[in-house]
């Protein structure tokens, strides 16, 4: 994650548009990148986010302005070669790492002992200087992405590009890389557009989330942000909200608003947006509690519930909730063990006023 500054961007585009054939497959009217910032291009499969990370590097064409350090692009290559990209798959040659390292730099003008000093620096500085000389062809997947990465650092660029790197890597390797790809964007302040479709990774390194779904910018802003509070229920579904409630307004006090859904009341610290008094009521699965017997803590919502289902997703174990509505709760495995929770378990399920958001219900139409 970089250190963000207030001068003129370093990549903006504007009314951008490109195609494949005659269909749009990305429209983005507006998007910047700061100095110093890290933006991730989030989204699911297919919705563009590689398409605009290369028309953005300009290796796709694409109709619009698109102007790099405040000037309009005159010069393709030039611009270029103030920018670097590290592909999902390394692209590396068939000789040594170290070659591998060097050949971009010299290509750009560097002298070769300079080339091999930075190229050294930086293979070190991704744990990979005692490879420097073993063939590419030999590397593992991780030790190749992390050529790739030292590759990309040594060019120095004005903008670096990263098109899922993480996503071919082994849970280790790619925890390790991750850490270290942050750490150093944050120690050199590099700007860097990052793809990915993973919530932690852009959670880890964004500075700002744009979240792209079929070919547009739906949200953008501080991952914390776009993460409490989605401004629509694709997005919502995205970023990882499981439970999308009509509700009615019942009350709107000095603290709390009173919702009724399905019969029951809760009460949410939102306001009704636009005044609408119907709103739609937003539960993230990691805001919801779920208890044997009296539930403790100091929220205020909290419902007799039966579990429905139970379903093990990675490190977390999804469970599925009748309150009287529909209730999606993420737990620990040890948590689930603990409680004793299975199929037509007896629990009690409460989350915070704090937690919900409110939408707009006609958002929910939105394609």
């Amino acid at each position: 994650m970089g250190t963000a500054t207030t001068s003129a961007p370093v990549i903006s585009a504007r009314d951008l548009v490109v195609r494949r054939g005659e269909r749009v497959v990305v429209r983005v009217p507006e998007l910047e990148l700061a100095p110093g910032e890290t933006l991730v291009l989030l989204g699911p499969n297919g919705a563009g986010k590689s398409t605009l990370l290369l028309a953005l590097a300009l290796l796709l064409p694409s109709q619009g302005e698109l102007r790099v350090a405040g000037q309009p692009v005159r010069d393709t290559i030039a611009t270029r070669r103030r920018m670097a990209v590290v592909l999902q798959r390394p692209l590396l040659l068939d000789r040594d790492v170290l070659a591998n390292v060097v050949l971009g730099q010299t290509l750009r003008g560097v002298s070769r002992k300079t080339a091999e000093d930075r190229a050294l620096a930086w293979l070190g500085r991704f744990g990979i200087a005692p490879l420097a000389r073993r063939q590419a062809r030999t590397l593992s997947g991780g030790e190749a992405q992390r050529v790739s990465l030292a590759r990309a650092f040594a060019l120095e660029p004005a903008v670096l590009f990263l098109d899922e790197p993480f996503a071919a890597l082994d849970a280790p390797s790619r925890e390790a890389i991750l850490a270290d790809t942050g750490g150093v964007l944050a120690d050199t302040g590099t700007s860097a557009v990052l793809v990915t479709h993973d919530r932690d990774e852009a959670a880890s390194l964004g500075d700002r989330v744009a979240v792209i779904i079929d070919g547009e910018v739906r949200q953008i802003g501080a991952p914390e942000v776009v993460f409490s509070a989605p401004v629509d229920p694709q997005v919502a579904l995205f970023v990882g909200v499981e439970t999308i409630l009509p509700a009615h307004v019942i009350e709107v006090g000095d603290e709390v608003t009173r919702l009724d859904v399905g019969g029951l009341t809760i009460e949410v610290t939102d306001l009704p947006p636009q005044g609408d008094r119907f709103p739609l009521l937003l539960i993230a699965p990691t805001d919801v509690v779920v208890s044997r017997g009296e539930a403790t803590g100091s929220a205020r919502n909290r419902f007799n519930a039966n579990v429905v289902r139970v379903e093990p997703i990675g490190r977390v174990v999804r469970v599925v909730l009748d309150c009287g509505f529909p209730l999606v709760a993420h737990l620990t495995r040890a948590s689930v063990r603990e409680l004793g929770i299975a199929s037509g378990t007896a629990v009690v399920a409460s989350f915070k006023a704090t937690s919900p958001h409110l939408l707009p219900r006609r958002r929910a139409v939105r394609n």
